[in-house]
Order: structure tokens, then C-alpha cells, then sequence
């Protein structure tokens, strides 16, 4: 394992310790941001300490977060988003985590994604493969929507952007449509489990982890013409073997 992973998984450790320990709590803070999107003390708390973390054991190298933005200047970025599925959190569903990527020159060499209420961690490196739980991990070999489990946040999302019909009839089309969103569904298309996640918009620090663990997986994440994800934009992830397909059907 390199050293720019193994410090991630630390960085999850300590994540995991401050977000756990807030789970459920009756005096849990929760306030609205200015989007209307809730933000909890335990979200602040995990993103100080990270970049806390990060100033101490990688001076120089630069941090953008969810809460605290950032990553203006060039070289060695950590993209983390505290708690990924917020809105779970703060009312006690186990379905969060704490996303941590590291970029160099613009791409991604090294991820983590740990949800310590379900009790698993998925982790990759460029090159080195994804795990779940210290056990390697491979996209599904489905090759037909018919037959695909789809993924998505929010079905009411792609309505507000004008693509709620073309949602639905692929929902229609496949095997079976779940929402298990977030984070969680990206880790499931990673694992082989389903085989196609799909959300209206996500921001750099929704996708950079997600997207070296699927992509280490042997899927793709994209948005949804099939080109380079970028920040607001609705992201796809697949096995790979259905993207094209997924793709042309939002088209």
C-alpha cells in the first residue's frame, strides 16, 4: 500500500471516531445552509479535523472540503466531503460516509470511502485496484439494461431537470430500480452488486472518491453524455459494460 493511501486510511480512522461518536446524538446540531441542504456539528467537526490532520502530516498540500471550501492554489489536493448522506445522518438511517481522494495534477490517485454505521470501508489507489474491507473488488459482467440494478438519489431531481421521462422509462426498463443514493449505490455498482448509478448533480467532493473506486473496479463514472464529470453536473457510474448504453438512453 503507498503512503498517499495509508495516510487516507488514517484520515478515515480519525473521521470515523468524530462522526460515530455524533451518530444519534440527542443533542446533535443541525442547521440549514444556504442551498436548503442540512449541515450538522458533526460535518464541521469531521471536516476541522481532517484538515487539521492533513496541515500537520502533508504541509503544503492543499484541502477542499464540502464545508470549508477551498483548492484554489495548484499542487497535491485533498477533496473530502464529511459526511456523504447528511440528510440520513441527522435522522439516525446508517446510510453516510466520510469521502477522502487525493489528486495529483488533476487526477485522482487515491480514495476512501468509510461508513462506519454499516460497519464497511472501500478503498483504491490508481493502479492498485479497489477493495471493500481488505477484500478486492470487480464490477458486475451485466451487459443488458433488462438486466441491470438501477441506482439513483432522488427520482424527483431528474424531473426538475427536464429528465424525469428518460429516467423513467430506463427505471422501467431494467431488472430493478432502487434508491439507495449517495455514496452507497456507487459502492454497490463497484462491488458488482448493481449495476447502474445515476444523480441529477453532485459536486467535486461527491464524486472524487467514488469515481477511483469504481474506476479501479473495471467501471466508469462520467456525467451523462459520457464525458469527464464536472462539478454540478448529474454523474453516471457503471459497470462499464452498460455506460454506452445508459448514456445514449438519456440522451
Amino acid at each position: 500500500m503507498d503512503d498517499d493511501l495509508s495516510f487516507a486510511l488514517e484520515l478515515a480512522d480519525l473521521a470515523d471516531s468524530i462522526s460515530l461518536a455524533r451518530f444519534r446524538a440527542a443533542d446533535l446540531s443541525v442547521e440549514a445552509k444556504a442551498d436548503a441542504t442540512p449541515v450538522s456539528d458533526a460535518d464541521r467537526a469531521v471536516e476541522e479535523a481532517l484538515r487539521e490532520a492533513i496541515a500537520a502530516g502533508r504541509p503544503g498540500e492543499e484541502v477542499l472540503g464540502e464545508e470549508g471550501g477551498g483548492g484554489e492554489s495548484e499542487g497535491p489536493l485533498w477533496v473530502i466531503d464529511p459526511i456523504d448522506g447528511t440528510r440520513n445522518y441527522v435522522r439516525g438511517i446508517p446510510i453516510w460516509a466520510t469521502l477522502i481522494a487525493l489528486e495529483r495534477d488533476d487526477d485522482v490517485v487515491a480514495a476512501v470511502a468509510s461508513a462506519p454505521a454499516l460497519g464497511h470501508r472501500w478503498w483504491a489507489s490508481r493502479g492498485g485496484g479497489a477493495f471493500a474491507d481488505g477484500s478486492a473488488i470487480r464490477v458486475s459482467g451485466v451487459r443488458r439494461i433488462e438486466d441491470a440494478t438501477f441506482c439513483y438519489t432522488s427520482a424527483r431531481s431528474f424531473a426538475r431537470a427536464g429528465l424525469g421521462e428518460r429516467f423513467l422509462e430506463l427505471a422501467a426498463r431494467a431488472w430493478v430500480e432502487r434508491g439507495f443514493g449517495d455514496f452507497w449505490m456507487h459502492m454497490l455498482v463497484a462491488e458488482g452488486a448493481a449495476d447502474v448509478a445515476v444523480d441529477a448533480a453532485l459536486q467535486r467532493w461527491d464524486v472524487a472518491a467514488v469515481e477511483l473506486i469504481v474506476e479501479e473496479a473495471g467501471g466508469r463514472v462520467t456525467d451523462l453524455n459520457g464525458n469527464r464529470h464536472l462539478a454540478g453536473a448529474p454523474a453516471l457510474s457503471t459497470n462499464g459494460a452498460l455506460h454506452d448504453a445508459i448514456v445514449a438512453a438519456f440522451a
